[in-house]
């Protein structure tokens, strides 16, 4: 109903079915929950009411009734709507039946006489839970449908065989190793290995392996007790135990220290953790799925990484490839992140790339993958200023292609200084991402270090 004077449309009130063989009982229910919001139905007829509770929100019956009693209008309403609120009046002498409703679905019972105030506050408490209940069905639907493999942007057969793969082991409990540089989307494939298996309904924790100290790396993954160590004022669970029945993704497992390394081991072998500061193990039962951009065999071979943790990790191993490898996946790619971006900023001017743009794009290298591609077409969403995108819109990055512009000055170089320059340039080339400048320079992130910070060397002329 539209109220008059530019008003807002009203909410529809919540519909009550009360139900009770005397009437005169039922309508004044009807009449005090009217006052207070809700738009109550009185009926003296069990039977009819089983013909109609579907039109209704909210279920309030009597239990002792002559045709149909209240047990079995409950059954009628719960075939027909599961999560409907049923609600049953009894008197102080039908208490176990009341209780007996109660395993059977009913949400709550009052016992006879009761105040109109208290049935409505039941009412809005049932209301507000179905409503959680609800959107949490509904939001869990939309992550199903965001994380379905079905949702992969796989245009490129390398891609296809991605998907295939984790279609085939989403239903599966064996631990499954990620592996691709940085932005790749082994985040998206951890989530969609978790949302398409039998463990989408249990929870899914993520913890990234390389942004914390050892010591708070190890209480956030298997918790600690009070008084464990300094500030650890109460217990806490810890990651395993709170995604118990579901799935732990660990991010960047090649940066887990070698202690936690072999907690963790013991933790795949025997499905136990032992919270730090406790003295007794809790079983667990977590799916572990693991990502590294590091190649975790020449950690082995380095002595960075257990040898008996990888066996166990990769059981599966999904090799995600970069972009450059799959460039006929980008302009399905950019098509996907225009519609999200247009979504989340409907007032932009921009509407598509055009065919030259389109092009650059592609044979563009992408060192941040799928990620950097995505930043960039919400960048463009928010900033452009034409229709349509044209070449010389894109940054410079993309329009070079591919050549070199170091500074290497007049004079000639010591190989040593051009490696310095070339790393420089590197790391400027690359958005000054240190972790993806070491992966593609094929060095370590401390090697990297040293470079950014030596000093030029003298040059020298011939």
């Amino acid at each position: 109903m539209t109220i008059p004077n530019g008003s807002r449309t009203r909410p529809a009130k919540p519909r009550v079915l009360v139900v009770d063989d005397q009437l005169p009982m039922a309508e004044t229910l009807a009449d005090g929950l009217a006052e207070r919001g809700f738009d109550a139905t009185p009926m003296d007829s069990s039977r009819e009411a089983a013909k109609v509770v579907q039109d209704f929100d909210v279920l309030v019956t009597d239990l002792r009734m002559p045709e149909l009693d209240g047990i079995g209008l409950l059954d009628v309403s719960k075939r027909q709507d599961p999560g409907r609120p049923v609600i049953v009046m009894t008197a102080f002498s039908a208490v176990d039946s009341a209780i007996d409703s109660i395993r059977r679905g009913a949400y709550h019972y009052l016992t006879k006489p009761f105040k109109v105030d208290e049935l409505a506050l039941f009412l809005e408490r049932a209301l507000d839970e179905l409503k959680l209940r609800r959107e949490t069905v509904s939001l869990r639907r939309a992550l199903k449908e965001r994380f379905s493999v079905s949702a992969f942007v796989a245009e490129s057969e390398a891609m296809r065989a991605v998907s295939d793969l984790v279609h085939r082991v989403a239903d599966t409990a064996v631990p499954v190793l990620v592996v691709g540089e940085t932005g790749t989307g082994k985040g998206l494939v951890a989530r969609a290995l978790h949302s398409n298996g039998a463990r989408a309904g249990a929870p899914f924790v993520t913890v990234n392996c390389a942004t914390l100290p050892e010591h708070l790396l190890e209480s956030e993954l298997f918790g600690h007790t009070r008084g464990a160590f300094t500030g650890a004022t109460t217990d806490r669970v810890g990651l395993f135990e709170a995604a118990n029945g579901g799935t732990v993704f660990l991010d960047e497992i090649g940066e887990l220290s070698p202690g936690l390394q072999a907690k963790l081991l013991d933790v795949l072998e025997r499905s136990v953790v032992r919270a730090v500061g406790a003295n007794r193990e809790r079983p667990v039962d977590a799916r572990v799925v693991a990502a590294t951009h590091r190649n975790l065999r020449d950690s082995v071979t380095e002595g960075r990484f257990r040898e008996d943790l990888l066996y166990r990790l990769d059981v599966v191993t999904i090799q995600i490839p970069p972009l450059r490898q799959r460039r006929e996946d980008v302009p399905a790619l950019v098509e996907h992140f225009l519609r999200e971006s247009f979504a989340r900023h409907p007032g932009s001017r921009i509407q598509r790339f055009s065919p030259d743009a389109m092009r650059r794009l592609v044979e563009y290298g992408w060192p941040g993958n799928v990620r950097e591609l995505e930043h960039y077409v919400e960048r463009t969403v928010l900033l452009g200023k034409n229709s349509v995108v044209e070449v010389e819109d894109l940054p410079p990055a993309m329009t070079r292609n591919g050549e070199i512009d170091i500074d290497f000055g007049a004079s000639v170089l010591p190989l040593r200084e051009l490696q310095r320059r070339y790393v420089v340039w590197a790391y400027e080339r690359l958005g000054f991402r240190k972790l993806v400048t070491a992966e593609r320079l094929g060095i370590d992130d401390k090697t990297l270090a040293r470079w950014l910070s030596r000093e030029p060397a003298e040059t020298t002329g011939t």
